[in-house]
């Protein structure tokens, strides 16, 4: 890569401020319109069954293209494009009614059938869509932020600031921590649970991928002479990394389980605790200013520290899942009355963490702290902005199955069949597959950004020239994560 040019790329993503969390709230906002929109063809039309060329281009244009004219042409503008994809839903509704799911008769389950000590988790349709939504905008943005036609306030912040990458960064962690609570919750419900030495070996394992894969980043930035961010993670480390030692850092969080069973007081703890560390000794202006020394730590001091911040972030999803996933295993609930419980859980998680983000980052009625964002420290206020916004994501996303796809919550989980069945018609086929390969369209993702860098000077070509490599790319990325679906490989973060 020509220096000068190399110069100019680094200078892009460099020394920015980000924008509003309104304006970042109304681009994201794109997302649950999308799916209400899909959701109002399926239940009212049954557009997506059977799912031929029709129903996947249509399913590709909402799910995956409104969010990435949301973060492009309609950047400025988007809450007309919310407006867009909601309008043709009214009259549908208006005009149509609901679609009765036949299903076969079941014999009556016992309480103790339904709820026993290894009954099966809910399948939860919202969750998935959720988590592909995260993908799909995280695909998208790490390629869209290199071409002029990505506003630079949605690019991370320098040092102070929110951005809607900031946002993508923490949202992809705490989804992590909200699908980890299900593995947890089943090892719970086994009849032998695992040692402390067991977990610790299996987190491990699930680390190594993502290690190898920061690894082979490393090596790729730096013999490709690839431009990079250096303050953004430090010179050798990067977000593979961050992602790659949660799993043991969290086992070994597990232990104090224990003695604090709650993973919201942990994660707060956490956080607490790392704010403290920055406002009362030097670890803030040694993160942000202090020359670089010749050591590891001083190299990468912001990906080391930082990673604290992203702990108390997976800790909070963590807290999140099991809200979610434990209410449908209750024994005195009904599925209706569970589904009940994780709307206003979700609703008071977000209500929470908006409260306690607002007494953070603001004088709010003289008593606020009025300590800024910062995704490169990740500090206490970002950790709550993150939670705060993905609890109400979630909520949303729960709101709209509710409403549209009510059998898929009404059916027990122990009718295993029916309930796959009536969540399967609830799921957009393009969202499970994007959930179900994360690590591996992730992968390809960034490759592909990689290879579109080294090949075309994304910042010299226009808006038009930008629309069309972002739109082949996005369909790339698409086919890869249905043929993974097509051929039945499960390769999730």
């Amino acid at each position: 890569m020509n220096s000068d040019y190399k110069t100019r790329k680094e200078a892009f993503v460099s020394n920015l401020a980000g924008g509003s969390i309104h304006e970042i709230n109304a681009v994201t906002l794109v997302a649950p319109a999308s799916v209400l929109l899909w959701s109002v063809l399926q239940s009212r039309l049954s557009f997506f069954t059977p799912y031929g060329p029709a129903a996947l281009i249509t399913d590709f244009l909402l799910n995956v293209l409104a969010i990435l004219f949301a973060t492009t042409f309609y950047s400025s503008a988007p809450w007309l494009l919310s407006l867009l994809l909601i309008s043709p839903a009214i009259p549908i509704l208006l005009n149509s009614r609901p679609r009765r799911t036949q299903t076969k008769a079941k014999p009556p389950q016992t309480a103790a059938s339904q709820n026993g000590p290894d009954a099966p988790l809910p399948i939860h349709p919202f969750l998935t869509i959720y988590r592909a939504a995260m993908m799909i905008i995280t695909c998208i943005a790490i390629l869209a932020v290199d071409f002029r036609v990505f506003p630079r306030r949605f690019a991370k912040a320098e040092n102070w600031g929110t951005s809607l990458m900031d946002l993508g960064v923490g949202s992809f962690v705490f989804s992590g921590g909200v699908v980890s609570a299900r593995a947890l919750l089943k090892s719970k419900q086994g009849s032998a649970s695992k040692t402390m030495a067991q977990r610790f070996r299996a987190s491990i394992r699930h680390s190594i991928p993502l290690l190898v894969l920061g690894l082979i980043r490393l090596y790729s930035v730096k013999n490709l002479d690839y431009a990079e961010h250096v303050t953004e993670y430090g010179v050798h480390w990067n977000f593979f990394f961050t992602l790659g030692f949660l799993p043991p850092f969290v086992e070994i969080f597990e232990g104090l389980a224990t003695f604090i069973p709650s993973y919201e007081v942990l994660s707060l703890a956490v956080a607490v605790l790392y704010q403290v560390a920055l406002e009362s000794t030097d670890l803030k202006s040694y993160i942000l200013v202090s020359p670089r020394g010749a050591d590891l730590l001083s190299k990468n001091r912001e990906g080391v520290f930082s990673f604290l911040g992203y702990l108390a972030i997976f800790l909070a999803g963590r807290a999140t899942g099991i809200q979610i996933m434990s209410s449908g295993a209750s024994s005195s609930a009904t599925p209706q009355h569970a589904r009940k419980q994780v709307l206003s859980s979700l609703a008071v998680q977000a209500l929470g963490c908006i409260t306690l983000f607002t007494l953070n980052s603001t004088y709010f009625l003289s008593y606020g702290a009025n300590i800024p964002v910062s995704r490169r420290l990740a500090n206490m206020p970002y950790v709550l902005w993150v939670a705060a916004f993905n609890n109400a994501q979630l909520f949303l996303f729960c709101l709209i199955e509710t409403l549209f796809f009510p059998p898929v919550h009404r059916v027990s989980a122990s009718r295993k069949n029916e309930e796959t069945g009536r969540a399967a018609l609830a799921t957009s086929p393009i969202m499970r597959a994007f959930n179900r390969g994360g690590l591996a369209v992730f992968l390809i993702a960034n490759l592909l950004t990689g290879a579109v860098n080294l090949t075309v000077p994304t910042l010299d070509v226009n808006d038009a020239q930008a629309m069309a490599i972002l739109v082949g790319y996005a369909a790339v990325i698409t086919a890869v994560a249905v043929g993974l679906e097509k051929a039945n490989l499960k390769l999730s973060l």
